[in-house]
């Protein structure tokens, strides 16, 4: 899993933002029921997904409120 760096997230528009944070939402809960059914062993990868979703709100909200 890798960690999206917010400096490559301010270039995207905020729909997109929001298209990703989704696709991030479902990753997530993927994991979380692989998980559940011992599919993976790598719980680092749903600390990763969490500051990824956590990243890109923060930078919808910052756009929304007007500060590129």
């Amino acid at each position: 899993m890798k960690e999206l760096k917010a400096s490559e997230l301010r270039d995207k528009t905020v729909p997109e933002l929001e298209e990703l944070a989704q696709k991030e939402r479902a990753a997530l809960y993927k994991a979380r029921r692989d998980l559940v059914f011992r599919q993976i062993t790598d719980t680092s990868q749903l600390k990763a997904r969490r500051h990824n979703i956590a990243r890109i709100l923060t930078l919808i909200a910052e756009k929304k409120r007007g500060n590129d």
